[in-house]
């Protein structure tokens, strides 16, 4: 393990400080959004004219292996530029340009992205009135550590095998999501809402946040949501969330302690992040949570609320923020086909999110896994043949 300089083995470009006019097709602009979990998401990237990707990219053109990151407001992001892929950088963007006879720009992904790092990056930020930002004139000067160039390449391929089952999991999960609401929208097509409501069909709850200054009340063994816990989520299915109460925390707020299988939907600000529990999950005062009387119904009526978010927000109101109301919710009729066809969809539904989740939670697992061996790979605290066989007795 050598120590150097960033400046040592890479070259660091930044983006323009001004925004183009975006179009709907042409090179892709690439931004903060466009980075998702260590990989490049171009599906949340603008695009531009080919009159402003000249512009843009005289001072660099992104090219396959250089490092993608943000330089203000989201630290710590990166992700690995792409072969075949016309882009320019944005506002806020970076790349580091690496001396590929010293780096394998794959190792430096998980490098960047390792504990020891973002603690290098908290210490190097600058503390801005309204955003934090790395200073880049001064990032050529950053201590690194590397091994040899084959070990790189070894520990690269090691998490690389991780990451890249989790991203095929991802898509199962994905392309079981999609053929459930498929499903969903034929079953549901040209029906009119039935006489019934939300409130004739289910019980539909809320929840509360127990005393804060009350310590005895948190960090207990109850899962308690938050709608930051939905939106976090890849895959709507909740199984742990970011606090726990107590007992006695539960005792003392508006919520219950819903059972697993319950939908819950965020009703303020964001309206219409949806989760089923996995778990029995306790939830704060910004969700309506749903259980349908009959539990053939709970899929269709989990489908049915995510096919209506647009109208749910339209109904909303508040002077501070959007919320829709649960007695407003209870009122609203929903669509039902025959028990036959609910029966059916059910049984569909059952299987493909089972599918989902299952493949979710083998990433989540997967995920945790490569969390623990890359500082420790990084490190050189673990040898690479011990990591191989730590990953082959998973995969």
């Amino acid at each position: 393990m050598r120590v150097t300089t960033i400046g040592a083995v890479a070259e660091i470009f930044d983006g323009p400080h001004a925004t183009p006019t975006r179009t709907t097709i042409g090179p892709y602009f690439l931004n903060i959004t466009s980075l998702n979990n260590g990989r490049l998401d171009l599906a949340e990237s603008d695009h531009v004219s080919d009159e402003d990707f000249e512009k843009w990219t005289r001072r660099v053109t992104p090219r396959a292996g250089d490092l993608l990151f943000s330089y203000e407001t989201r630290l710590g992001e990166a992700a690995l530029m792409p072969a075949g892929v016309d882009a320019c950088l944005g506002r806020r963007m970076a790349l580091l340009r690496f001396k590929e006879e010293q780096v394998d720009p794959r190792y430096f992904l998980y490098y960047f992205l390792s504990p020891g790092f973002k603690k290098l990056i908290e210490a190097r930020t600058v503390h801005g009135a309204t955003v934090n930002r790395i200073a880049l004139s001064t990032m050529a000067d950053w201590p690194i550590e590397l091994p040899i160039l084959a070990e790189q390449q070894a520990i690269a391929e090691i998490l690389g095998v991780l990451d890249d089952k989790i991203a095929a999991n991802r898509k199962q999960a994905d392309t079981a999501g999609g053929l459930v609401r498929a499903l969903f929208d034929e079953a549901s097509r040209g029906l009119p809402n039935s006489d019934q409501s939300f409130a004739d069909l289910a019980l539909v709850s809320g929840g509360g946040t127990p005393s804060t200054s009350s310590p005895e009340y948190w960090d207990g063994d109850i899962n308690w949501a938050t709608p930051t816990d939905i939106t976090a989520l890849t895959a709507p299915y909740l199984r742990s969330t970011g606090r726990m109460i107590s007992v006695e925390g539960l005792a003392n707020c508006a919520s219950k302690l819903y059972p697993a299988g319950s939908i819950l939907m965020t009703s303020r600000a964001t309206i219409g992040a949806f989760a089923m529990t996995e778990v029995p999950t306790a939830v704060n005062q910004g969700f309506i949570v749903v259980n349908a009387e009959d539990p053939q119904l709970q899929w269709w009526l989990f489908h049915e609320m995510n096919s209506r978010v647009a109208e749910f927000t339209a109904l909303a109101n508040g002077a501070t923020f959007l919320e829709l109301s649960r007695g407003r919710f209870k009122e609203l009729k929903v669509r039902l086909p025959a028990v036959g066809r609910i029966n059916e969809f059910t049984a569909h539904a059952s299987k493909l999110h089972g599918s989902a989740s299952a493949a979710e939670s083998e990433s989540r697992m997967l995920a945790t896994i490569r969390d623990t061996l890359l500082p420790q790979l990084i490190s050189g605290r673990l040898r690479v043949r011990d990591a191989e066989r730590q990953v082959e007795a998973v995969l």
